[in-house]
């Protein structure tokens, strides 16, 4: 694997980053468990090529609309030579309501096509040497957004040796019909 960062403040308001991976897997890359069932009525567990190479390029800019707003932006371009290529664009603005409480609605968006390798219950061919019915591998979009509270008051959370607390809520969809609802919690204590 190969990362590379490249960082630049612009002026006193906006902020940017590049970002490269290049990234190379080797080894037995399928699942044991993962059953794929072919149109003849047959099955048998999920094969995929030993070696994968992957290509995540990203730009992230932040911009500080006033002492109290910021934008946060991000996009990410992603293929492999599985046949991948996907999409993601996120925009979250923290607001600092006072000096030591913010609150932070976020917005993501993903979007991704098919691995050839890729297909539904029942519809592989038996002829197929490469074949998964994994919908990680499957076309498809999804939207997380939601709500992130922190507070980092000076003399801790409730005069607790608890320095800062975050609660972020987020609900996500994704147009195989999987939806969840996310609650995080993040401490963090004085030392």
């Amino acid at each position: 694997m190969c990362s590379s960062d490249l960082s630049q403040i612009v002026n006193k308001t906006l902020q940017t980053s590049l970002l490269l991976d290049l990234v190379a897997q080797n080894g037995y890359l399928s699942l044991p468990f993962h059953r794929v069932y072919f149109a003849n009525g047959g099955e048998r567990v999920e094969n995929l090529p030993s070696a994968r190479y992957k290509v995540p390029v990203g730009i992230r800019l932040n911009y500080f609309m006033t002492d109290n707003i910021i934008l946060r932006s991000y996009y990410r371009y992603y293929t492999d030579d599985w046949g991948i290529s996907a999409h993601t664009a996120s925009l979250e603005v923290p607001v600092k309501i006072t000096p030591f409480f913010s609150v932070s609605p976020f917005f993501r968006f993903y979007t991704q096509t098919a691995s050839r390798y890729f297909a539904p219950y029942g519809a592989h061919s038996s002829s197929d040497t490469y074949f998964t019915s994994n919908y990680a591998y499957s076309a498809f979009s999804s939207n997380y957004y939601g709500v992130g509270i922190h507070a980092a008051p000076p003399g801790g959370v409730w005069k607790t040796a608890l320095s800062s607390l975050e609660i972020r809520y987020g609900h996500y969809t994704q147009t195989t019909d999987l939806n969840s609802n996310i609650i995080s919690f993040n401490f963090q204590f004085k030392q």
